[in-house]
C-alpha cells in the first residue's frame, strides 16, 4: 500500500475541514472587534481617533499583503498545516508583546505587536482555508469555502461583547494575553485537523454521475498562474472592484462602536452590541451569501446586495439616530462583508482556476490591504477633523456604489460571467 505524503491522510468527513476552518478564521477575525479598543486606548494613554485605528489598519494590511500573498505561496508550496502553525506562533507573540503597552504607551509598538505580527497570523491562517476547502469541494465549491471563512465575520459576535468587558475588568494589557492564549491555542487544534485530499482522492458521485451538489456556474473556466492572472484586464477590474467596497466597508465597520458612544452617547457594552449585529451577518451571512450563489451567480448576488449597503452607507449618519437604527446599520454592513469576502474567492476560483488559487488569491485580496489601510484611517482623520462622521460614510457609500459599478463592468457586460 502506497504512503500519502504527510499532511495528506484521509479525514473522517470533508465536512471536518470547512468546520475547522471557521474556527481558525474566527481566531484571524479579531481586527473585527476592535472597535471596542478605541475608546479605551484614548482614555489611557490621550491618543486621538486616527492613532487608535492605526493598529487595526495595520493589522488588516498585514494580514491581506504578508499573511495571504506569502501564505498563499507557502501553502501551495508545504501545505496547509504548517502555515498555520506558523500563524499560531505569531499570534502568541504579537499579542504577549501587545500586553506590554502599558509599559510603553506608544502607538508604535501596537502598529508593531498587534498590527505587524498580529496581522501576519491572521494571513496565514486564513491563507490555507481557502484553497484546502476548494480542493475537498470541487462540487459544492461556494458553501464550503463560504463555511470556512464564516469566523472571519463571527469574530465580532463572539470577541466584542467578551473583550468589551474584559477591558472594563482586567484592563488593557491583560485582555491582550487572554487573546494570546486562546488564538495560539485553538489554531494549533485547527492545524491538527487541516490537511489535503489524498492523491487520486475524488468528491462524491450523484445520481447522475456528477459530483454531489455540482453547478456548471462554479466550474472554473481556465487554469492560470499568478503571473498569467496579472496580464488580464479582469484580474485589475476585480481588485478595484475590491478595493472600492473593502474601503467603505472597513472605514465604517472600524467606527460603529465609536459612533455609538461619542455621536449617540451609548454606555460602552451597549455601543458594542452593534458589532454583535455587524458580525452575525458578517459570518453566517457568507453561508447564505454561497448558496445564493450557487442558485443564482456569485456576481448577481454581489451587484445587489452592494446598492442597498451603498445606500445604507450615504443614510447612516441621517438615519442612525438610536442604539436600535445603529444595529439595524450594523446588521446591514456586515452583510456588505459577508458577501465579498465569501464571494470573491468564487469569483477568483471561476476566473483563474484552482491549480494556483492560493497564490492567485493571494494577491487579489492585496486589494483588501489597501482599502483597509485608508479606510479606518480617513474616517479616523476626518472625525477629529470635524468631529461628526458626516463625510466617512459618505465617503464609504460612494466607494461602495463604485465597486458595484466595477463588478457590473467586469461580469455582466464584458466577461458575461454568471
Amino acid at each position: 500500500m502506497t504512503s500519502l505524503p504527510a499532511g495528506s491522510q484521509p479525514v473522517i468527513s470533508r465536512w471536518s475541514i470547512p468546520v475547522a476552518g471557521l474556527f481558525l478564521t474566527l481566531m484571524g477575525g479579531i481586527a473585527y472587534a476592535w472597535g471596542v479598543f478605541v475608546v479605551p486606548l484614548q482614555t489611557a494613554f490621550g491618543w486621538s481617533r486616527a492613532d487608535a485605528v492605526l493598529p487595526v489598519s495595520v493589522f488588516l494590511v498585514t494580514y491581506a499583503v504578508v499573511g495571504m500573498l506569502l501564505g498563499g505561496y507557502l501553502q501551495d508550496k508545504f501545505g496547509p498545516r504548517r502555515i498555520i502553525i506558523l500563524g499560531a506562533i505569531c499570534f502568541f507573540v504579537g499579542y504577549a508583546l501587545a500586553a506590554q503597552v502599558h509599559h510603553l504607551p506608544y502607538v508604535w509598538w501596537l502598529v508593531l505587536t498587534y498590527g505587524l505580527i498580529g496581522g501576519a497570523g491572521s494571513g496565514f491562517v486564513y491563507s490555507a482555508v481557502i484553497p484546502t476547502c476548494r480542493k475537498w469541494f470541487p462540487d459544492r465549491t461556494a458553501v464550503a469555502v463560504a463555511i470556512g471563512v464564516t469566523g472571519f465575520g463571527l469574530a465580532a459576535v463572539f470577541f466584542a461583547p467578551w473583550l468589551s468587558h474584559l477591558l472594563g475588568t482586567i484592563g488593557i494589557g491583560s485582555t491582550f494575553l487572554v487573546l494570546a492564549a486562546i488564538t495560539s491555542a485553538v489554531s494549533l487544534v485547527g492545524a491538527w485537523i487541516y490537511r489535503l485530499p489524498p492523491a487520486g482522492w475524488t468528491a462524491p458521485q450523484g445520481k447522475e454521475g456528477q459530483p454531489a451538489g455540482s453547478t456548471i456556474m462554479l466550474a472554473p473556466r481556465t487554469e492560470k498562474t499568478l503571473a498569467e492572472a496579472m496580464k488580464t484586464p479582469l484580474f485589475y477590474l476585480l481588485w478595484l472592484g475590491f478595493f472600492s467596497v473593502i474601503f467603505g466597508g472597513l472605514m465604517a465597520m472600524a467606527h460603529l462602536v465609536p459612533y455609538g458612544r461619542t455621536i449617540l452617547g451609548l454606555e460602552a457594552p451597549v455601543a458594542a452590541l452593534a458589532m454583535v449585529f455587524f458580525g452575525l451577518t458578517n459570518g453566517f451571512g457568507r453561508i447564505a451569501a454561497g448558496l445564493l450563489a450557487e442558485k443564482f451567480g456569485p456576481a448577481n448576488v454581489m451587484l445587489g446586495s452592494y446598492v442597498f449597503v451603498g445606500l445604507g452607507f450615504l443614510l447612516f449618519n441621517t438615519l442612525a439616530l438610536t442604539a436600535g437604527t445603529l444595529y439595524f446599520f450594523a446588521f446591514l454592513f456586515g452583510w456588505g462583508f459577508a458577501v465579498t469576502l465569501g464571494l470573491f474567492p468564487t469569483l477568483t476560483t471561476v476566473s483563474f482556476g484552482v491549480k494556483n488559487l492560493g497564490a492567485v488569491y493571494g494577491a487579489v485580496i492585496t486589494a483588501f490591504a489597501a482599502g483597509a489601510f485608508f479606510g479606518p484611517m480617513v474616517g479616523g482623520w476626518a472625525y477629529d477633523a470635524t468631529g461628526t462622521y458626516v463625510t466617512p460614510f459618505a465617503m464609504a457609500g460612494t466607494f461602495a456604489l463604485f465597486g458595484w459599478t466595477l463588478v457590473l463592468l467586469a461580469y455582466k457586460l464584458k466577461y458575461k460571467l454568471p
